[in-house]
């Protein structure tokens, strides 16, 4: 698929900082969902434009990723697509080249990537358009260079607790454990990823509906070598209501650090 570059000119007005050597300058962001946990916000208004303070989600990774070396975007966009368009452009005014990968119909988080595989550099970053993070982009590029990745997971700890003092007890009803307000740790995706072309070539079909946890299993299964990046950082992905409310609290809070300053 051809990719669409639109020809509005804007004015730089952030400096460009130019990428290391051994940097990812790509990234692909999927812009195109419906945002149904949002409604009735996301039906008139695309989720990757939801504001935090006086920027829209994806302006706020966007600038992350130009101050990590990131010059060349592609949105992989479809619900209401006129509007992320006329909002972003060419990318000029952020610092990088933005084009545009429309999407026909629905293909997941991943399916997109089939559609454009020409396009894209030897590694490049895979995002989600809804999320707030301050994760250290630069360092897991460097990770995912150093060990030769073919994949990489950006991996969040979350802590799950339960309010209600957990109960265990035997077939003959016999009480065993008792553990008041427990609590469980574990990882999650986080919605950014690295990912080699040539690997992910191998996993996906043009215009196949395809899912991300798909493709990274579809790639471990092809011996593929699939790793996660953990980095001490802030997460939230905005697609519910009270999450997009805790959000806009966070960035407002402390706006150089989500904007990598």
């Amino acid at each position: 698929m051809e990719l669409a570059t639109p020809t509005v000119q804007r004015p730089l007005d952030m400096a460009f900082v130019p990428p290391h050597s051994d940097s990812v300058t790509q990234a692909v962001i999927m812009a195109g969902g419906k945002g149904t946990r949002l409604h009735p916000y996301s039906a008139l208004f695309p989720k990757p434009l939801m504001p935090l303070g006086d920027m829209p989600v994806l302006e706020l990774l966007l600038r992350r990723m130009q101050r990590a070396g990131v010059t060349d975007v592609i949105l992989a966009v479809n619900h209401l697509r006129h509007l992320i368009e006329a909002f972003f452009g060419d990318g000029s005014k952020l610092g990088v080249r933005i084009r545009y990968c429309d999407e026909d119909k629905p293909l997941g988080t991943a399916g997109a990537l089939g559609n454009m595989l020409d396009q894209l550099d030897e590694n490049f970053f895979v995002s989600n358009g809804d999320l707030l993070t301050s994760m250290d982009l630069r360092a897991m590029a460097h990770q995912h260079l150093d060990m030769h990745s073919d994949a990489s997971i950006g991996v969040f700890e979350r802590e799950n607790k339960i309010d209600f003092g957990l109960i265990e007890f035997d077939a003959e009803r016999r009480l065993s454990a008792y553990r008041e307000k427990p609590s469980t740790t574990y990882y999650v995706s986080m919605g950014i990823y690295m990912l080699n072309r040539e690997a992910v070539r191998r996993s996906v079909v043009s215009g196949e509906y395809l899912d991300m946890p798909t493709l990274l299993l579809r790639m471990r299964d092809a011996q593929a070598d699939v790793r996660c990046f953990h980095d001490q950082c802030i997460w939230l992905d905005i697609g519910r209501p009270d999450d997009f409310a805790l959000a806009q609290s966070m960035f407002e809070q402390n706006r150089a650090l989500f904007l990598g300053e």
